[in-house]
């Protein structure tokens, strides 16, 4: 089964669709499960934030999430994401398939290891590079602007970045800035399953472009919707090539 932390828009190409409520040891998941089908490829959404996106990021039940994820049956994971730039050449309305992550986050529980049982994830390469590749294809299949690697820097949020902080990340090297992507990414590969993000950029961080106004929440949400059709159809076109075609089997503990 495939798995896709998204909103309630993704569900709309399901076929056979029902919905699945799933107790975890770290309580309930910020929604039930909805599972269906595309192209007979089982498929598990799962919004991250709610439905009425209700928790913000530093309140996200990640565990619960992943946990749920899991259970349910789901092999690989993909979890696209809204992004702001830290590079001009990084223009809103493109898609990053990060390589990278960096974790600026603050004390959110970031693992299901808290003892007695102990294990140390390699992290190395926190991204699928077998997943990688299927997302670049149909990304610039449904004719997306796809840049194929790229760090993202997790913020704890929910405020946006200062011009200092994100001129720290940016003069790193570091391509996009998000909320959301730690613990989620670590999460999921310590219950071993793949995972792929795909960063949607809404803006430029502050500072970034020295004609680019500081982002705002509705700024964000504008550019997003104007390029989720585009993030859908992308998705919508992986999930059959991941099902073919995806062998890699994560790194289970």
């Amino acid at each position: 089964m495939i798995g896709v932390f998204g909103g309630s828009g993704f569900y709309e190409f399901l076929d056979n669709v029902r919905e699945v409520e799933i107790e975890t040891p770290y309580g309930p998941p910020a929604a039930p499960l909805t599972v269906g089908t595309v192209d007979g490829a089982e498929v598990a959404f799962l919004p991250r934030h709610g439905i009425d996106h209700q928790f913000p990021a530093h309140k996200v039940p990640f565990r619960a999430n992943v946990w749920a994820m899991k259970e349910a049956g789901v092999t690989c994971v993909i979890g696209p994401c809204a992004v702001g730039s830290l590079q001009a050449e990084i223009a809103p309305r493109s898609f990053v398939v990060c390589d990278q992550i960096f974790d600026a986050t603050k004390g959110r529980a970031g693992t299901f290891f808290d003892g007695p049982d102990l294990e140390h994830l390699s992290f190395a390469d926190p991204y699928c590079e077998q997943l990688r590749g299927i997302a670049l294809d149909s990304l610039r299949q449904v004719g997306a602007t796809a840049h194929d690697g790229g760090t993202v820097v997790v913020i704890e949020g929910p405020r946006f970045s200062s011009r200092a902080e994100s001129a720290f990340f940016s003069s790193h090297g570091w391509h996009v800035v998000n909320m959301t992507q730690s613990p989620e990414v670590q999460l999921t590969r310590e219950l071993g399953m793949c995972f792929v993000n795909i960063s949607v950029v809404t803006d430029y961080d502050a500072g970034v472009v020295s004609d680019a106004p500081p982002v705002t929440h509705d700024e964000v949400l504008r550019q997003f919707a104007a390029s989720v059709d585009t993030l859908k159809s992308a998705v919508r076109a992986m999930i059959p090539a991941v099902a073919g075609s995806h062998t890699c089997k994560g790194e289970a503990p």
